[in-house]
């Protein structure tokens, strides 16, 4: 603890390039290579890239297949088979909030592979954009020279949901480019819902640039080939259509001449076009990027030439972010952050209004599937809080305007829109049939506190005013329903139904403070007063209610119980003050006895937990040496544990295991420490 506090304290003192090298993940549970949005979506499951072919979010296998020849030898540097060629020695890995950087050697050269996702959250073009570059370095380390020939395969289920669809492919010439791409031929549109499922339309390109000097291929045998000869074959297979598992890989082979003693470096664009996004109430809606009529055409020609601009904004951002973490809350909270970056915006689909404006709905992976789940956007908001709260505003719109129909009757706000990509209304539980299996303390919590952080955040008040009957309506029904919950479902709904539950409670408690805040900020003095004195007088109940010995109940009526009380957090991050530092204070204290091996149970009923609310429940502490003993536990966690899966934040505490989840937006939630140092509002 006192080594990772004093290098945390000295991350903060060191150049920008120098903290970056602090992040390092030299095994992760799995690795980002694209990440965009929850259909293009590839990553290393493996300690090397070798190790198994590359996949989906979901575990089904999208290969990519790279070999490199060295004077005449070949060797795999990306994915499995054919052939037998022998795999690069994997001498690093350095994950960085928008790359990611292989290092491999062998035959007296280096390779540097790197993939760069550039998912800078405060420029919306380049965030909608569609296209993931690939970078290779290649240099001598032997002082020699060396004929090298560098291959990369895409295979054409990347495109499609599953591998027995059949599928075109073909070649273009876009602005000096070589452009090999291939999707369905069905092209599906909007047609299908549901969570273990990957993309029925859009197309897949692989786009090389003239100066790569590369040579094409769309042809089934040409990594076998290839590795014979080092060269592609000449012609195209035009058998089509083919199944995806059988059909011809999109291809390019380099052939370079690397000096004794500079490096080469070559790249191309990997992207994925939809002409389509998400239906909304039954709009159909274009990709943000596509909105005012941008071909794809235009799209890669852009994003191919702003390459350069591209690598160095990416590297730069990177280097002030991984800066920030480990001042913020040291290596193991920037290695978390740093792993949670891509993915909380991947498992987002960010699509144009009909005016234009953008819309964001994030996907529940492998929880159920559903789109825009308000106790989904709730625990990733500090990720949005924290970079740009345009982006939670565009997340919320779409529920505020849901909510606003007739057709939602309840007096307290929805659970979702549907499955995604069919935002076209409410799925879960009753639906908009009855209350049956809802989350009304739940969500109503969640939307008050979410509008009242975000207005704080862009200090103003128009999104509270916009909706303001809505969330009037919302805040009396937790007046009257908040303080003890009946028997009802909360976002840890795979803990079943709860009565009296203390941390939903805090919820409601502290959505009731928020919500006086918005009625000053929207000028009904008169509400504030009276709600701000409902909150402060619900806060002293729940102390009486939840107290017990040294530690604070699950459930009121629940005797020899805990939990952690991570809705506390807003009463911090709002300064509402509501709860004294006593009952956080008193809780922390208790947590610290209850650790396991790989981090702190949810509650007293079994020793699974949740990655997101671990770090908001962390985030309570006031002294950093309270903040690393709940959080130090998770790096061992991220390196020992059995489950090889974009971050889950639903796992075991003793044995590490995946309980369920994988790839979701909430672990944007972790950003909730760095939203506490710098606060609401910060530049």
């Amino acid at each position: 603890m006192a080594i990772k506090t004093f290098v945390a304290a000295l991350a903060a003192l060191l150049p920008l390039s120098a903290a970056a090298a602090y992040a390092q993940n030299e095994r992760n549970p799995a690795t980002p290579l694209i990440a965009f949005d929850p259909y293009f979506s590839v990553w290393s499951m493996a300690d090397h890239l070798t190790d198994q072919n590359t996949k989906h979010w979901t575990g089904t296998e999208m290969p990519m297949r790279g070999y490199l020849r060295v004077d005449g030898t070949s060797y795999r540097w990306m994915g499995r088979g054919p052939g037998s060629a022998a795999a690069m020695e994997q001498k690093a890995l350095r994950v960085t909030p928008t790359q990611t950087e292989y290092t491999f050697e062998g035959g007296g050269v280096r390779l540097q592979a790197t993939f760069l996702s550039p998912s800078l959250p405060t420029d919306l073009e380049l965030l909608a954009r569609p296209v993931t570059y690939l970078t290779w370095q290649i240099s001598a380390i032997d002082s020699k020279p060396h004929t090298v020939e560098l291959y990369l395969g895409v295979d054409t289920r990347i495109a499609v949901d599953s591998p027995d669809q059949q599928v075109t492919w073909h070649r273009a010439r876009v602005s000096g480019m070589d452009v090999l791409s291939s999707g369905s031929v069905e092209q599906r549109a909007l047609v299908r819902a549901g969570d273990n499922l990957r993309a029925d339309w859009g197309y897949f390109h692989l786009a090389v640039p003239a100066e790569a000097e590369a040579v094409t291929s769309l042809s089934a045998d040409s990594a076998t080939q290839f590795l014979k000869s080092g060269s592609l074959p000449q012609d195209d297979d035009l058998d089509q259509p083919r199944a995806a598992g059988r059909a011809p890989q999109l291809a390019m082979e380099i052939k370079l001449q690397v000096p004794a003693s500079q490096t080469v470096e070559r790249h191309v664009g990997l992207a994925f076009t939809q002409p389509l996004a998400i239906e909304y109430l039954n709009r159909r809606l274009k990709p943000y990027w596509a909105r005012d009529g941008k071909t794809p055409q235009a799209m890669l020609t852009q994003a191919m030439q702003e390459y350069a601009s591209v690598v160095t904004r990416s590297k730069e951002f990177d280097e002030k972010l991984t800066s920030k973490l480990l001042k913020d809350g040291g290596p193991v909270y920037a290695r978390l952050a740093t792993l949670a970056f891509r993915q909380t915006l991947a498992a987002n689909g960010l699509a144009a209004d009909l005016d234009g404006s953008p819309l964001q709905f994030p996907k529940e992976n492998f929880s159920n599937g559903c789109i825009a789940t308000v106790d989904v956007l709730y625990p990733s908001s500090p990720f949005f809080l924290y970079f740009n709260p345009a982006l939670l505003e565009a997340q919320l719109k779409p529920v505020m305007e849901y909510a606003a129909l007739s057709r939602w009757k309840f007096p307290f706000a929805p659970h979702d829109l549907g499955t995604y990509p069919l935002a076209n209304g409410q799925v879960y539980g009753g639906g908009e049939r009855t209350e049956d299996d809802q989350m009304p303390v739940e969500e109503s919590g969640n939307m008050l506190l979410m509008i009242a952080a975000m207005g704080r955040a862009q200090g103003d008040w128009h999104f509270a005013k916009q909706y303001w009957p809505l969330l009037v309506k919302w805040a009396a029904y937790l007046k009257d329903k908040g303080l003890d919950p009946e028997n009802q479902l909360s976002t840890d709904d795979f803990a079943g139904h709860l009565a009296h539950n203390a941390n939903l409670s805090i919820k409601a408690i502290d959505a009731l403070g928020a919500f006086a805040e918005m009625a000053k900020g929207v000028g009904d003095d008169k509400l504030a007063k009276e709600y701000a004195g409902v909150a402060a007088e619900m806060a002293k109940k729940w102390s009486d209610l939840a107290r017990e010995g040294d530690h604070y109940k699950l459930a009121f009526d629940a005797a020899n119980t805990w939990s952690q009380k991570y809705n506390l957090v807003w009463d911090d991050l709002l300064g509402l003050k509501l709860f004294p530092a006593s009952v956080k204070n008193t809780e922390l204290t208790f947590y610290k006895t209850k650790l396991n091996q790989y981090g702190l149970p949810l509650d007293s009923r079994r020793d699974y937990t949740k990655l997101d609310w671990e770090l908001w429940t962390a985030t309570l502490a006031d002294d950093d040496a309270t903040f690393h003993t709940l959080v130090d536990p998770l790096g061992k966690w991220l390196d020992e544990t059995p489950t090889r899966v974009p971050l889950t934040d639903w796992y075991d505490t003793k044995t590490g295991k995946q309980e369920g989840f994988q790839a979701r937006s909430v672990v944007g939630g972790i950003f909730i420490k760095s939203l506490r140092q710098s606060g609401l509002g910060h530049k």
